[in-house]
C-alpha cells in the first residue's frame, strides 16, 4: 500500500430494505436494479472540512483516490487531511500482510502529521473484497497510538451505501466514544448531521435565545471533544439520511426529538419548535425569537416563488435529501411534485415529511436506472434532480436538470438560507428560458 493525497465513482447498493411495521400505509414504488450514485467515500470531502482534526485514510484502490482527488479539487495550497493508502496487485493477490502494510502506511502517516488527533481507517470496495478487517486494525493501531491519536474505522465501500451513508457511518463510528452523560443530569439537546460552520452557528443561537443552555453538535468541529451523551440526551436530525447513527444514539439511551427537518421557513420552524416543546419553553418566546428569521426568509422566498410556482419536478434518487426538500418545494413555492425518488425511505424519520404529500406524488424508493429514465421520458417534469452522470444525457434530450450532489455541498438548512435553496432549483429554469429565446 502506498499513500495518497486524494475520492471514488463506483456505483453504490442500498443499504438497507427495511420499513417500519407502524408506518402509515401509503404506495411506494420498490424498485431494485441498476443504480447510478456516488459511494460513501464521497462524505470524505465535507466530513473532513468539519472535523478539523481528523484525518481519513481511505484503504482502496486508485480509482477511490482519483475519485477523493476530482470530488475535493488539487489543494495544491494546502495539505489535506485525506488519502488512500492504494492497494497494490501484491496486497489484492495476498502476497504481502496487508495488516503489516497497514501498520506502516499509518505509522509513516503520524510521523509526518503529528497535529492528527481522531484517525479514520475507512473501507473501500477493494478492502471490503479482501475482507481486510480494518476494525481490527482501528483496535490493534489505538491501543498503540492512544492516548495521542484515536483510531477508528467504518466503511465507505460503494458495495453497499448511497454517497450520503458515508457520513452516517462515520458518525455511527462516534458514538460508542462519546462520554456518558450522567442519568442524574438535566436534559441536554444534540444536533446530529453535519451542516456547514455558519449554518451551525445560526442555529446555536436560536436555541441560546430560546433557552436552551446545553446544545451539543455531532459530529464536533474537533472529533475528540465529543459532546456527551444518555437516556437524557434528546436528539435532532438535520440530515435525513443518519439511520445507523440515529440507532446508535438511542442504543445509548438518547431520544429523537420527532420534527420536519430544516429546510425553508415551515421546516426550520417546526425544528426549532419541536426542541422548545421537548424543553418546556413557552409558545409566545418561541415565535418572538423566530419570528425575524421567519419575515426574512419569506420575504426571500417570495421573490422566487413566481419563477417555481407550478413547475413540474421529478428526483431521482441519490442523496436521500429527495424527501424533505420536495416537501420544501411544494408547500413553500408552488411546485408540482411529480416523482420523488430516493435510495432509501426511512419511513419512521420521514413520517411527517410524507404526510404533506398529495395522493397523486408518485414515491419510489431504491433504483431501477432504466424504468426510471423512461418514466422521466415520458412525463417530461420541468426539471429533474439526478446524479451528476444523468444529466448530460438527460439534458441532451432536451429536459431541463438540476446536480443533486450541489445540494449536499451547499448551506441549505435555516432562515437565511432558505432562499439560496429555492434559487438552486430557479437557476436551471431560467437558464433554460435563455437558451430558448
Amino acid at each position: 500500500m502506498s499513500p495518497l493525497a486524494v475520492l471514488d465513482g463506483c456505483a453504490a447498493e442500498l443499504q438497507r430494505d427495511t420499513v417500519p411495521a407502524n408506518a402509515a400505509p401509503r404506495p411506494v414504488l420498490r424498485e431494485r436494479g441498476q443504480r447510478e450514485v456516488f459511494c460513501g467515500l464521497t462524505g470524505i470531502i465535507w466530513l473532513h472540512r468539519k472535523m478539523q482534526d481528523a484525518f481519513f485514510l481511505v484503504v482502496g484502490s486508485r480509482t477511490c483516490a482519483h475519485l477523493l482527488q476530482s470530488a475535493a479539487g488539487v489543494m495544491i495550497f494546502a495539505e489535506p487531511r485525506f488519502a488512500t493508502a492504494i492497494m497494490e496487485e501484491r496486497d489484492l493477490a495476498g502476497m504481502v500482510d496487508a495488516q503489516d502494510e497497514l501498520d506502516r502506511v499509518v505509522t509513516r502517516l503520524l510521523e509526518r502529521r503529528p497535529d492528527i488527533k481522531t484517525l479514520f481507517l475507512v473501507g473501500s470496495c477493494p478492502s471490503e473484497v479482501i475482507k481486510l478487517d480494518l476494525a481490527k486494525a482501528a483496535q490493534r493501531l489505538g491501543a498503540q497510538y492512544m492516548p495521542r491519536v484515536r483510531i477508528l474505522n467504518y466503511s465507505g465501500s460503494g458495495i453497499e451505501t448511497t454517497f450520503t451513508q458515508g457520513e452516517d457511518a462515520c458518525l455511527a463510528a462516534l458514538v460508542p466514544v462519546m462520554p456518558a452523560l450522567p442519568a442524574n443530569a438535566p436534559k441536554e439537546l444534540l444536533i446530529v448531521g453535519s451542516l456547514p460552520d455558519i449554518v451551525e452557528d445560526q442555529f446555536l443561537r436560536l436555541f441560546a435565545a430560546l433557552g436552551i443552555a446545553k446544545v451539543g453538535a455531532l459530529p464536533a468541529r474537533n472529533a475528540r471533544n465529543l459532546p456527551s451523551v444518555g437516556p437524557n440526551t434528546r436528539y435532532l436530525l438535520a440530515q435525513p439520511f443518519l439511520g445507523d447513527t440515529a440507532m446508535a444514539l438511542e442504543g445509548r439511551g438518547a431520544q429523537r426529538i420527532e420534527a420536519l427537518f430544516p429546510f425553508g421557513v415551515e421546516g426550520t420552524s417546526d425544528w426549532l419548535r419541536a426542541a422548545a416543546r421537548e424543553f418546556g419553553i413557552d409558545a409566545a418566546h418561541v415565535e418572538a425569537v423566530i419570528a425575524p428569521g421567519r419575515e426574512r426568509a419569506r420575504i426571500a422566498l417570495s421573490k422566487l416563488r413566481p419563477q417555481l410556482t407550478g413547475k413540474r419536478i421529478t428526483f431521482l434518487p441519490d442523496s436521500q435529501l429527495e424527501v424533505p426538500l420536495a416537501r420544501f418545494l411544494q408547500d413553500e413555492l408552488g411546485m408540482e411534485l411529480v416523482e420523488v425518488g430516493t435510495p432509501y425511505l426511512h419511513r419512521a424519520h420521514l413520517a411527517r415529511e410524507l404526510d404533506r404529500f398529495g395522493a397523486n406524488v408518485r414515491i419510489s424508493e431504491g433504483q431501477h436506472l432504466e424504468r426510471q429514465l423512461d418514466r422521466v421520458r415520458a412525463d417530461r417534469p420541468d426539471i429533474t434532480v439526478c446524479g451528476l452522470g444523468l444529466a448530460n444525457p438527460l439534458e441532451g434530450e432536451g429536459l431541463t436538470t438540476k446536480w443533486a450532489i450541489e445540494l449536499v455541498f451547499s448551506p441549505i438548512h435555516g432562515f437565511d438560507q432558505a432562499a439560496d435553496l429555492a434559487e438552486l432549483f430557479a437557476r436551471p429554469l431560467r437558464r433554460r428560458d435563455m437558451l430558448e429565446v
